[in-house]
């Protein structure tokens, strides 16, 4: 079992930055690919980025390529999403999620086995 908390979202003009932090407990922090995905009000929840188990492999949504960058602190059971030059259509609740699957397609959600409880992120025109 995997307990997520998200945490860094907040208010902010378009063009500004913000970073998502999200803290896993348990040991086994290494044996989850981690992603982000993100659900904008009457939208369905969408793909944002994942990173491998040791962070080797990265990838990301079309919409926020160049723009937003994942990582991980294994040591620190941490994945962080470093958002910049964030436009209004980035505002959402924005999660994160673990995933234990071997081989899978892991920008689906349904992939994923753990999730938080979200963080609102809002932009400003």
């Amino acid at each position: 079992q995997v307990q997520l908390v998200e945490s860094g979202g907040g208010l902010v003009q378009a063009g500004g930055s913000l970073r998502l932090s999200c803290a896993a407990s348990g040991r086994t922090f290494s044996s989850y690919a981690m992603g982000w995905f993100r659900q904008a009000p009457g939208k369905e929840r969408e793909f944002v980025a994942r990173s491998s188990r040791y962070g080797a492999s990265r990838y990301y949504a079309d919409s926020v390529k160049g723009r937003f960058t994942i990582s991980r602190d294994n040591a620190k059971n941490t994945v962080y999403l470093q958002m910049n030059s964030l436009k209004p259509e980035d505002t959402a609740v924005y999660y994160c999620a673990a995933s234990s699957a071997p081989d899978v397609n892991l920008s689906r959600a349904r992939n994923y086995d753990f999730w938080g409880q979200g963080t609102q992120v809002t932009v400003s025109s």
